[in-house]
C-alpha cells in the first residue's frame, strides 16, 4: 500500500499530497466516463447525439467506426485530442464528414483506398493514393482540370497560395492542364476561380480601309501618337493599354489589335479622320531611307516601271579580275597596258552613281534620289505611291555584312650545286712556230662559268669557289689582250627556304565588291625615244608604266538563304623576282580566281600549287667525259632540286549584329595591341624619352577627351606655387605689336 510523506513532526500527510490526489482522481473519472460512456446516445434509428470534449483520436475514430461501419487504420504519428459537440442529434450520415472537418483541423487526413481509410498527417496524405476527380466535404481528391484559353503554367503562380499549404499543384504543359491535391471544398473554390480566368481572350481586332492616304504613313503616325508614356519614370506599361497597328500595303488597309475595346475604337477614329482626300496637286512624296542607297534603290524602281534593265557595267563579265591582268581561259596571262603609263585595274576611290539611274518619269510616275540626304522624291498617284511605298520598305532593310580572312601559305626550298674543270692552252698564239691550241670551255658567254669570259675578264667569274691556273698574258685575235687561264676549278653549293605566310582580311557588306591592295607601285620602261649623234646616244625620254606588284584582294560575297556564304575571289601574290639588265624586272606572280559556297565561319581551300621539280644537267667532251674519276676533268655538272608548297585558305564570317561586329573587331584589335607590346624597344642611355606610339584601349581614339599619345610627364608642383606661363612662339604671319609713342 503506497504510503504519503508524513508532515514534518507529526505522523499526517502532507496536504498538498492530498490536494493532488483528489485532482488525479477527478481526471481518471472523467476520462472513464468519456471513454465507457457511449459516443452517440441514439434518438430514433436515424440520429445520433455527438459529444467528444478533449477526447483522444483513436477512442473518436473507434466510436465512428461502429456508427459508420468503416474500417480505419490510423498512423503511428496521428495523436491528439479532438473536440466534437452537438447541440442536437445530426443523421448518421453526417458522423463521417464531421470526423474529416476534425481531423483537418488538427492537423490530419482521412485517404479512402481499397475500402480502407486510413488516417495520416496532412503532409503524408497526398503521397498514401485516394480519390481522383470530384469529391465532397472535406475529403483530400486528386483532380486534373484542362484549361481552354489561358495557360496552365501561368495559372500555378495565381492559383498557388490559395492551396493548403501540404498540398500541391502542378501544370502540365504538354496537355495544357493542372494536376491539383487538396480537399474537395476548396478544389470547388479552386474550380469556379479558373471557369471565371479561363475565358477567351477580349482582344479587340479591326481592319480599317485607307481609301485616300497610304497604309504605311498612317500606320506609322498613329503608333507614335498612341505610345503613352509610363506614369512615372521605370514603371511597366499597362500590356491592357498596348494598341497594335499593322499596315497591309495589298489592301491599303491598317489592321488595329488591342485588349482594350476603348483603346481599339480610338485608333479607328484616329485613322478616320487621317484618311482624308489630299488637295489637288499634293501627290508629291517624300521617302526617307534607312538603310539601302536611294540611287540604286532608283534604278531598281526604275527597271520596275519601265519594264527595262537598270544600268548595268560595261563589262559583261562577272569576274572580279582586273583587265588583261589574268584570264583563267586566255592564251595570256599579260596583256598590254593602256598608254600613258596607267594600270589596268580599275581605280580604287568611290566613283559617283549614274546620274542616269537616279531619276527617271514612266507611267506618269516621277522618281528622283536625292543623294545627299539619302531619300526618294516620288510624284505620283496616291494609289500608285502606295504601292511603290511597300515596294521600298521591303527593300531598305539593313544587310549583313561578311568579315572574309584570308590565308595564303607558301614553303619553298631551292638547293643547287655546280662542280666543273676547264682548261685551255693560248701559248701558241705568241709565237710564229707551230703549236696546239685549244681547249674545254663549258656553260654559255655572259653567265660566269665560262672560262673564256674569266680569262677576258676575272671579275665577271660566278659566285662559288673558283681555283685557276695562269701564267702572264696572252693576245688573242678577235679578244685582244686576255690572261692566260690554262685551268678553271668551279664548286657551288645554293640552298634557299623560303616560308612566307599572308593573312589579309576585310569587312565588306552582304553581295558588295571589297578589295584590298599591299604593296609597291613599280615603273616598268615601256618605250623610249633615242637619238644618235657624234660618239653618244642620247636618250631624251622613256615611257614608264606603273604597276601594283604585291598582294591583292577582292572579294564579292553573297548571303544564301540558308546561311552559307557564297563567294567570287580574285586573288593575286606578286614579287619582283629579278632584275635583268637588258630585258628588265622579272615578276613572280600567283593569282587565283573562284567562285565557292562556304559555311559561316568555316575555312575551306580554294587551292594552291605543290611542285617538285629536279634539273640534272651535265657538259663534258664526249668519250673523255665518261671515263670513271679521271673523266671529271672534262666535264661540268649542275643539278638543282626546286620543291614549292602553295596554297591559299578562306574563312567568312556573318556579321548580323552589333555584337558580332564587335568580337571580330575586338578580337584583332587585341592580337595588334599584344604585338605592339611585344615589339617595343628597349631603353637606351643615349635615348631619355622612352615613350613609343600606343594604341588607345578599345572603343577610343587618340583625339577623344582623356586619351592623349604617351609623352614624358611633367615634373609635379606645389598647388601653392603659380605654375610658370609657357613661352609663346611668335607667328610667321603676324608682325609684332609696334612700341607705344613717345611722349
Amino acid at each position: 500500500m503506497a504510503r504519503f510523506p508524513a508532515r514534518p513532526g507529526r505522523g499526517l500527510p502532507d496536504p498538498r499530497w492530498r490536494h493532488r490526489l483528489v485532482t488525479a482522481a477527478a481526471i481518471a473519472l472523467a476520462l472513464l466516463v468519456a471513454t465507457a460512456a457511449p459516443p452517440s446516445l441514439a434518438q430514433g434509428g436515424d440520429t445520433v447525439t455527438l459529444n467528444f470534449v478533449n477526447a483522444e483520436v483513436d477512442a473518436v475514430v473507434k466510436a465512428v467506426a461502429e456508427i459508420t461501419g468503416k474500417n480505419f487504420i490510423v498512423d503511428p504519428r496521428v495523436k491528439g485530442t479532438v473536440n466534437i459537440v452537438s447541440a442536437r442529434p445530426v443523421p448518421k450520415s453526417l458522423v463521417y464528414p464531421t470526423l474529416l472537418s476534425a481531423l483537418r483541423l488538427s492537423g490530419f487526413a482521412a485517404v479512402e483506398a481499397d475500402g480502407v481509410v486510413k488516417i495520416v498527417p496532412e503532409a503524408d496524405a497526398k503521397t498514401q493514393g485516394g480519390a481522383i476527380g470530384q469529391g465532397s466535404g472535406d475529403r483530400l481528391v486528386t483532380q486534373v482540370i484542362v484549361l481552354k484559353n489561358e495557360s496552365a503554367a501561368q495559372l500555378v503562380n495565381v492559383l498557388r497560395p490559395l492551396i493548403t499549404p501540404n498540398n500541391t499543384i502542378a501544370a502540365f504543359p504538354g496537355a495544357n492542364a493542372l494536376v491539383i491535391t487538396d480537399y474537395a471544398s476548396n478544389l470547388r473554390r479552386i474550380g469556379r476561380i479558373i471557369a471565371e480566368l479561363d475565358q477567351p481572350s477580349s482582344t479587340e481586332t479591326l481592319v480599317v480601309p485607307v481609301k485616300h492616304a497610304s497604309a504605311l504613313d498612317i500606320a506609322a503616325m498613329v503608333t507614335r501618337l498612341m505610345a503613352d508614356a509610363p506614369a512615372s519614370a521605370g514603371a511597366p506599361v499597362d500590356a491592357t493599354q498596348r494598341v497594335t497597328l499593322v499596315a497591309d500595303a495589298r489592301s491599303n488597309s491598317v489592321v488595329v489589335k488591342s485588349d482594350n475595346a476603348g483603346r481599339a475604337a480610338r485608333a479607328r477614329a484616329l485613322i478616320e479622320q487621317l484618311d482624308t482626300p489630299g488637295r489637288p496637286g499634293g501627290n508629291l512624296f517624300i521617302v526617307y531611307l534607312k538603310n539601302a542607297d536611294a540611287a540604286k534603290v532608283a534604278q531598281t524602281l526604275r527597271a520596275l516601271l519601265t519594264g527595262s534593265d537598270s544600268p548595268a557595267p560595261t563589262s559583261g563579265s562577272t569576274s572580279l579580275a582586273p583587265p588583261g591582268a589574268f584570264q583563267v581561259g586566255g592564251a595570256s596571262a599579260v596583256a598590254a597596258m593602256p598608254a600613258g603609263g596607267q594600270s589596268g585595274q580599275p581605280p580604287l576611290p568611290f566613283s559617283p552613281p549614274s546620274p542616269g539611274g537616279a531619276s527617271f518619269s514612266a507611267g506618269g510616275v516621277t522618281v528622283q534620289a536625292d543623294i545627299a540626304n539619302n531619300a526618294l522624291v516620288i510624284m505620283a498617284p496616291e494609289p500608285v505611291y502606295n504601292n511603290l511605298r511597300a515596294i521600298v520598305e521591303k527593300l531598305d532593310v539593313r544587310r549583313a555584312q561578311v568579315y572574309v580572312e584570308a590565308l595564303i601559305v607558301e614553303v619553298a626550298a631551292d638547293k643547287a650545286a655546280e662542280l666543273g674543270i676547264q682548261w685551255q692552252a693560248l701559248s701558241g698564239y705568241n709565237t710564229t712556230q707551230t703549236r696546239v691550241v685549244g681547249g674545254t670551255n663549258f656553260g654559255p658567254r655572259g653567265s660566269g662559268q665560262n672560262i673564256i669570259d674569266v680569262a677576258v675578264n676575272p671579275g665577271t667569274v660566278a659566285p662559288g669557289l673558283n681555283i685557276g691556273v695562269m701564267r702572264g698574258t696572252v693576245n688573242i685575235p678577235g679578244l685582244g689582250t686576255i690572261t692566260n687561264l690554262g685551268f678553271l676549278a668551279r664548286a657551288l653549293e645554293q640552298q634557299v627556304n623560303a616560308n612566307i605566310l599572308s593573312t589579309p582580311a576585310l569587312m565588306t557588306l552582304d553581295n558588295e565588291e571589297a578589295r584590298i591592295i599591299v604593296g609597291q607601285n613599280i615603273p616598268f620602261v615601256t618605250g623610249s625615244y633615242a637619238t644618235t649623234g657624234g660618239t653618244n646616244t642620247v636618250t631624251p625620254f622613256q615611257t614608264v608604266e606603273r604597276r601594283d606588284v604585291g598582294l591583292v584582294l577582292r572579294v564579292r560575297p553573297q548571303i544564301t538563304e540558308g546561311g552559307t556564304v557564297r563567294l567570287t575571289i580574285y586573288q593575286e601574290v606578286s614579287r619582283v623576282q629579278e632584275v635583268v639588265k637588258d630585258t628588265g624586272i622579272i615578276l613572280s606572280k600567283r593569282a587565283l580566281e573562284s567562285s565557292v559556297v562556304v559555311d559561316d565561319s568555316q575555312m575551306i581551300v580554294l587551292g594552291g600549287l605543290i611542285e617538285d621539280r629536279l634539273t640534272d644537267g651535265a657538259d663534258k667532251v664526249p668519250g673523255l667525259g665518261d671515263v670513271p674519276i679521271a673523266g671529271q676533268l672534262f666535264r661540268y655538272d649542275a643539278r638543282r632540286r626546286e620543291k614549292t608548297n602553295l596554297l591559299v585558305f578562306l574563312r567568312p564570317t556573318v556579321v548580323r549584329s552589333f555584337a558580332d561586329g564587335r568580337e571580330v573587331t575586338s578580337e584583332r584589335y587585341d592580337y595588334l595591341l599584344g604585338e605592339q607590346m611585344r615589339l617595343a624597344p628597349g631603353p637606351l642611355p643615349f635615348w631619355p624619352d622612352n615613350s613609343q606610339p600606343e594604341l588607345p584601349p578599345p572603343g577610343r581614339m587618340p583625339a577623344d577627351a582623356g586619351v592623349l599619345v604617351p609623352g614624358p610627364a611633367p615634373e609635379p608642383l606645389h598647388p601653392l606655387v603659380p605654375r610658370p606661363p609657357e613661352p609663346v612662339e611668335p607667328s610667321p604671319f603676324f608682325l609684332p605689336p609696334a612700341p607705344p609713342p613717345r611722349p
